[in-house]
């Protein structure tokens, strides 16, 4: 009998010491994925991931986010599985990757932080010139890194993606339909260049086009931006005898 109360006393024990442990609680409440695209076929992309933390888990938060020494794999480790870059090139990764860990803001039971991840990706899109001074771009939708259902890829819960476009930008095609804004019942998309999409939206079969024209002036300072960038100092040279040589021959047809 006094060998039964022992075990049932020492089994009491671990239960109590179990729940005296501390163990964080962190939860994802929404994720905002931001890509702004560049007209380098690079974009910047801002993921916002707002944060429920208990009140067992404040302290250790606030402790995580003075330190300076914590990895983004060692927040992955509090977090979860949301915490990881969304727009991703498999080929090249991503640079100049910046991460901050918010203020909490007291609620009851705990606090409401939000988590900001900054980075660029390249060749978020691919470019073709199809006319002089008119480019065709096309969204790779090979940088989604987000949930994987069994009919392929897709926004998960709580979640909204926005991807915004160069300035100037029309767009060509767009799929699945932007739920904002909502399309002009006469011009559609014209002069739209910021759509989101909520959480659940199909990503197996996404996508954007748009089409971004160069004025006569740009493309004439690019022409000599490209011949500078190939050929240096030995450029203005070569300009300055263009010019020579175009003074030369309206001199000759003037005599």
């Amino acid at each position: 009998m006094k060998m039964v109360i022992a075990a049932i006393a020492c089994a009491l024990l671990v239960l109590f010491a179990i729940a005296g442990s501390s163990y964080g609680s962190y939860t994802v409440t929404h994720l905002n994925t931001t890509v702004t695209l560049n007209k380098n076929t690079s974009a910047q992309v801002t993921e916002v991931l707002t944060v429920f933390v208990s009140n067992s888990s404040v302290n250790q938060y606030e402790t995580n986010r003075i330190a300076l020494n914590l990895t983004l794999s060692t927040w992955q480790g509090f977090i979860g599985p949301l915490l990881v870059q969304h727009i991703i090139n498999p080929k090249s990764g991503v640079y100049n990757f910046k991460y901050l860990p918010g203020p909490l803001v007291p609620q009851y039971n705990g606090g409401v932080a939000k988590l900001i991840m900054s980075y660029y990706v390249n060749n978020v899109t691919s470019v073709k010139q199809t006319a002089p001074r008119e480019f065709v771009y096309s969204f790779n939708k090979n940088v989604f890194n987000f949930e994987h259902a069994t009919s392929g890829e897709v926004l998960p819960a709580n979640t909204t993606l926005t991807i915004i476009l160069p300035a100037g930008s029309q767009i060509s095609a767009i799929y699945p339909i932007p739920d904002a804004p909502v399309a002009n019942f006469t011009s559609g998309y014209s002069n739209t260049t910021q759509f989101s999409w909520f959480d659940g939206e199909p990503l197996s079969k996404f996508t954007l086009v748009f089409i971004m024209r160069e004025s006569l002036t740009a493309e004439v300072t690019g022409f000599f931006t490209g011949v500078y960038n190939a050929l240096g100092v030995f450029s203005y040279i070569i300009i300055a005898a263009m010019i020579a040589g175009l003074i030369a021959y309206a001199y000759a047809k003037s005599r």
